[in-house]
């Protein structure tokens, strides 16, 4: 009788322990799940800083309706003009007002262009990282027209004949313009508020306002302004996925008469976010809200679709199915464990669902969030998880299959992780190059490649086919460092960074005490990695000296290549009393001897043309010049800001756009056909 008592007492006690194991595994989920916001108040609560989480912990996991949103790694953009003229989003201006303000007179009635006629031409495209996700750029072109941006103004160029190129329209908006998508007959301008009196203020810096605009250009003389509206948050970045637009505003909540600024502009009316609509997970707490919107373009005059979520964001990327948001920061942590570590879950069954096992040791941690696109276009919701280290760019994340690939570093070296549809962690390699910063990083089929350098260029392959457990194959030392990797074909790659020499300091007995290494000039070069094993160099070319800059190594964009074309373009800044277009090898002479003028106080940006094959490398065409700045604020040369946009090829020509003209040369011989003054 004892013996069964003593059983009885010990099955409560384990379906007790079970029933408790249970609720905490529940909880601790839901403790995951997004929220809306309940009130006003809950809001006002989050922006003080409490510690707010709602009572209601049995809520299943909340479907965000609509989520509209793009992403890329950040939208820095060093124009910074004032246009006092530039229209208001108020009431008081109608649509049709601002259409009779974007074209000027003397441009009105030209020759409109049926955008049904679908350019057959060959043109080049915007320079994206995932096939079918356009990104926005400052330059767009279908092969007959030319969308650019100037100061204030995005330009409509008609290229149709290379020999008399003329300006269709210009559009005056609002704001100034940071970014250009091209749909169809559908021309979006993605512009920065430039009206300071509207900008909230906060520890010494403001906030500034995302204005979208939608244009029909159906009639490129007469754009026509179809839907606008205005985010008060700072633009992030944007995509264009089939026809669905997403951009993507985020900063600091803003705080009004003690109360938070829910409202946004829609067409000319003010509108407020539904409490619904703004949501959080219940574990971050933030100030910081994310606003996304989605228009859909084959039906832009529809009410957008917003969204707010409360977290911060330092790096996004997004593919035809999955959007992916990283908040990475540096976590000081001490040596005692948190008390949930103790008596909570993870002390009764050790590490528990995604948090790494060294969450408390300091380092970087990346924070990622996962939203799966829908087929109607909305976005949910799906999963998040943490992890050691911190990315670059956009081009330090992949998806394949589903499968989310991620290059990260930290003090301890470089790595790959392998995440499944759920974030749930498959595979993840050995740590490289500990003590080196990772500068590029590339996801190519199976394969990812890496460069960290300290004072050489490692270029490391790693094979990605075993996802659970994926490998360092091969490495190849070189001096420099690339920041961008593109590639050339299934088993070439190029990089674009910049050359260094080793240098090896010694103290006055003459022994080594350190070594470091100097900039000594641009570099792009080509990779054989056909032996994965034992990649190659087998070819360089190192471009000006150690002041020498371009676009490409901050923004891919920039770049125009064509591997049918043999051909590689990129713009090049630097001191010079001009550039010349020659035929010769040794065209950029020019430019080297002008780097003795170091007094002078202006820069010169040529665009910068190569011949590229596997068996000559690279071969320097010629260069493009374009407008000579005297405005190189004396203090610091590469606050300059750049005036030459893009390149571009449309059939046999060359077009290089800057905010002040555009020219146009034969692509082979380098020869101007045209040029024309756009400001």
């Amino acid at each position: 009788m004892k013996k069964k008592l003593i059983n009885t007492i010990i099955l409560i006690i384990i379906l007790i322990a079970l029933g408790i194991i249970t609720f905490l595994c529940i909880n601790a989920k839901k403790d995951e799940e997004l929220t809306s916001i309940k009130s006003s108040n809950e809001l006002l609560k989050i922006y003080e800083g409490e510690n707010y989480k709602s009572k209601e912990i049995n809520e299943t996991l909340i479907n965000i309706a609509t989520m509209p949103f793009s992403i890329i790694a950040g939208n820095w953009n060093s124009r910074y003009y004032i246009n006092s003229n530039n229209m208001e989003l108020d009431s008081n201006i109608t649509t049709d007002a601002i259409n009779d303000r974007l074209v000027p007179e003397n441009l009105k009635g030209n020759s409109a262009s049926n955008s049904n006629e679908t350019s057959v031409k060959d043109y080049s495209t915007t320079n994206i990282q995932v096939e079918n996700v356009d990104e926005a750029d400052i330059t767009k072109t279908d092969g007959d027209y030319i969308y650019s941006i100037s100061e204030n103004d995005v330009v409509i160029t008609n290229v149709i004949n290379p020999e008399e190129i003329k300006i269709e329209a210009r559009i005056s908006g609002k704001g100034v313009p940071e970014d250009l998508i091209l749909y169809k007959d559908k021309l979006v301008i993605i512009s920065e508020d430039n009206d300071k009196s509207k900008m909230y203020y906060n520890y010494s810096s403001y906030n500034s306002n995302t204005i979208v605009e939608v244009y029909d250009i159906e009639q490129r003389d007469v754009p026509k302004l179809i839907k606008s509206y205005q985010l008060n948050e700072p633009y992030y970045t944007s995509r264009c996925i089939n026809n669905k637009l997403y951009v993507i505003a985020s900063g600091t909540l803003r705080k009004e008469n003690n109360e938070i600024k829910i409202d946004y502009y829609e067409d000319n009316k003010t509108k407020n976010l539904e409490l619904d609509n703004i949501k959080y997970l219940k574990d971050i707490n933030t100030k910081k809200q994310t606003l996304f919107s989605m228009v859909d373009l084959d039906d832009a005059e529809k009410d957008i679709k917003l969204n707010s979520y409360l977290i911060d964001i330092s790096n996004a990327y997004i593919s035809e199915n999955s959007i992916y948001l990283l908040d990475q920061k540096y976590d000081y942590r001490g040596y005692a464990p948190p008390i949930s570590s103790l008596f909570g879950l993870k002390g009764i069954l050790g590490p528990f669902e995604y948090e790494n096992e060294q969450e408390n040791s300091s380092g970087y941690k990346t924070e990622i969030y996962k939203f799966d696109i829908l087929k109607d276009g909305q976005v949910k919701y799906s999963a998040k998880t943490k992890i050691e280290g911190k990315t670059i760019n956009q081009y330090s994340l992949d998806e394949a299959n589903g499968h989310l690939r991620i290059a990260l570093y930290d003090d301890d070296g470089a790595r790959v992780a392998i995440f499944d549809e759920n974030l749930k962690q498959i595979g993840i390699t050995q740590y490289v190059a500990k003590g080196e910063k990772m500068y590029s990083s590339r996801f190519i089929g199976d394969k990812a490649y890496l460069v960290t350098y300290k004072t050489v260029d490692p270029l490391f392959v790693i094979d990605l086919s075993d996802e659970k457990e994926p490998r360092v194959l091969g490495e190849l030392k070189i001096p420099g460092y690339s920041t961008y990797l593109h590639p050339y074909d299934e088993n070439h790659l190029i990089g674009i960074g910049m050359e260094t020499e080793e240098v090896i300091n010694r103290n006055s007995f003459g022994k080594v005490t350190s070594t470091t290494s100097k900039i000594v000039g641009m570099k792009m070069a080509l990779f054989d990695v056909t032996d994965v094993n034992n990649p190659k160099q087998i070819s360089s070319i190192v471009i000006g000296d150690r002041r020498t800059t371009s676009a490409i190594l901050t923004n891919p964009k920039a770049l125009l290549f064509s591997k049918e074309k043999n051909l590689i373009a990129i713009p090049v800044n630097n001191y010079s009393e001009d550039f010349e277009i020659e035929s010769s090898s040794n065209s950029y002479s020019t430019l080297e001897s002008s780097y003795k003028n170091y007094n002078k106080n202006y820069v010169a940006e040529g665009y910068f043309v190569y011949n590229i094959d596997i068996e000559n490398g690279f071969k320097l065409k010629g260069t493009v010049t374009h407008e000579v700045s005297n405005e190189r604020p004396e203090y610091n040369y590469y606050y300059n800001r750049s005036r030459l946009l893009r390149g571009l090829y449309i059939e046999d020509n060359l077009y290089t756009v800057s905010e002040t003209n555009v020219k146009v040369n034969n692509l082979d011989t380098l020869e101007l056909i045209s040029e024309l003054k756009i400001k």
